[in-house]
């Protein structure tokens, strides 16, 4: 299995999605886009795409970043999809899915950062990806925005705080809006890259502040996350055995 990620910043790392592909021996490729990595030219050698999330929007021109190439992105996503790959978008990931497929992106009723729980919809707590989850699980979020929604797609997790957690926009294309694959080396990345916007946001209902952030038990949801990727790659073999 030849997984590819899309990693915007060093500190919004792949986490558990490399300890996963490291477990089971996958090949694992990256356009690290902050050290000037080039997209993928092709899905040639691409099995699993994972777009990672940043601090940019789905909506970030160049001129304002120049590494993040919004619409190279949307429409690598997007060819991804129409192949039958497996595509999952995290956070920012998510959100540039949703306007793959025409959905645009817009702003969560609160900003979430920490760890807190979401919930499955009947959809979700019904879906053959996430019976494993139970009706609620604790997982990670740093974010304001949040995906769109497009005519077919399926809301499978809301939470409090932001009502589109988990979305799936196709039998092998998930958002999630949720970070499942925080570990602890990562939230010090973010902690490092965030502290003083951190300090400003002590009030907001949903944040929570680095002393929490570091005491928070991630690997529960890591492993939840390890059973989901398994049953997508299960899906996707079956899928080209009878394509």
């Amino acid at each position: 299995m030849r997984i590819h990620f899309v990693v915007h910043e060093s500190f919004e790392a792949p986490g558990a999605f490399e300890t996963w592909g490291r477990r089971l021996s996958y090949t694992m490729t990256y356009s690290r886009v902050y050290e000037g990595d080039s997209l993928p030219a092709n899905l040639s050698g691409i099995d699993v795409l994972i777009v990672m999330g940043g601090p940019q929007s789905a909506s970030t021109p160049r001129s304002e970043c120049p590494h993040f190439d919004a619409a190279g992105e949307k429409l690598l996503i997007a060819q991804a999809i129409a192949a039958n790959r497996v595509v999952i978008g995290v956070c920012l990931g998510a959100q540039l899915m949703g306007e793959a497929l025409g959905a645009a992106c817009t702003r969560s009723p609160e900003k979430e950062i920490g760890k807190f729980p979401i919930t499955l919809t009947d959809e979700g707590a019904g879906h053959a990806m996430l019976g494993h989850f139970g009706q609620t699980i604790d997982v990670g979020h740093w974010h304001s925005d949040m995906p769109g929604l497009t005519a077919h797609c399926k809301v499978l997790a809301h939470s409090q705080g932001c009502p589109r957690q988990i979305i799936e926009y196709g039998p092998l294309a998930f958002g999630l809006q949720c970070h499942m694959e925080f570990t602890p080396e990562v939230i010090e990345l973010l902690i490092a890259a965030s502290e003083q916007e951190l300090t400003g946001l002590s009030q907001h209902r949903f944040v929570q502040q680095p002393e929490v952030l570091r005491r928070n038990d991630y690997r529960s949801m890591n492993e939840m996350l390890y059973v989901f990727l398994d049953k997508l790659v299960a899906t996707y073999r079956g899928y080209r055995l009878f394509t």
